[in-house]
């Protein structure tokens, strides 16, 4: 599904990510851990055309999708529900949902029934139709996390990248999104997830990849590496 070889992005002068090579697979949900500063929202970003990697290749069901502006990624197929969440606040809860499933409504991707998956979207987040007229800005910081999964689900994408869905939030919170999470996978949606509780990122995942400076440290499934003896002194010894 998503294919990432020999990956290298940053800011300015300074280059984050050193030659990243990952894969995706369809279905599957993959999950990058690693330190703050490793690269993880880097590496999202470059995916999504946030930013304009510098060299490699990244591909999405075969097609090379490198360099793309991010509405062209959007309409290529995915979906990125970013860190710090960057709703749009004076549009209500429904019309950001609605502009999620733009490229659709455009024509540039198959337009199916938007009404139906914002249906699906109050389904998987019961507090958004409670507040479907309300102005986005206005929401809690866990409403609004909710408010961005679900408009990067209204795309329908073919892979969502999810960029730390937990931060800022309360523990029931951060219990619930992992639920959704886990709701998604078994409906077999393909997800990149980047988390800061790593733990519960090996949990909910099948495959998983620990970024250091920029590079794969160790990979393999997420099981292993949730039992690996360097990666739990290294990565989750604070993790709960």
């Amino acid at each position: 599904m998503l294919e990432v070889a020999n990956l290298s992005a940053g800011y300015g002068q300074i280059e984050v990510l050193h030659g990243l090579s990952f894969q995706v697979p369809k279905g599957k949900v993959v999950t990058l851990i690693g330190s703050n500063g490793a690269g993880k929202t880097t590496t999202m970003r470059a995916l999504s055309g946030m930013i304009q990697p510098r060299s490699g290749s990244i591909k999405l069901a075969g097609r090379e999708i490198s360099g793309l502006d991010s509405h062209d990624v959007a309409r290529a197929g995915l979906a990125h529900s970013p860190e710090g969440r960057r709703v749009f606040p004076t549009l209500s809860v429904e019309d950001n949902l609605t502009l999620g499933a733009f490229p659709r409504l455009t024509g540039s991707r198959p337009k199916g029934d938007v009404a139906a998956d914002r249906e699906r979207a109050y389904a998987l987040f019961p507090r958004l139709k409670e507040r479907r007229l309300q102005l986005a800005g206005t929401l809690s910081g866990g409403e609004q996390q909710m408010l961005a999964m679900g408009r990067a689900l209204m795309l329908r994408p073919d892979i969502l990248l999810l960029d730390e869905p937990s931060m800022g939030l309360a523990p029931k919170l951060v219990e619930e999104v992992f639920r959704i999470i886990r709701q998604l996978k078994e409906e077999q949606v393909t997800m990149l997830l980047v988390e800061q509780f790593a733990m519960a990122a090996l949990g909910v995942a099948d495959y998983g990849y620990v970024l250091e400076n920029g590079r794969i440290r160790f990979q393999g499934p997420a099981a292993q590496l949730k039992s690996d003896p360097a990666v739990r002194a290294a990565y989750l010894g604070g993790d709960h």
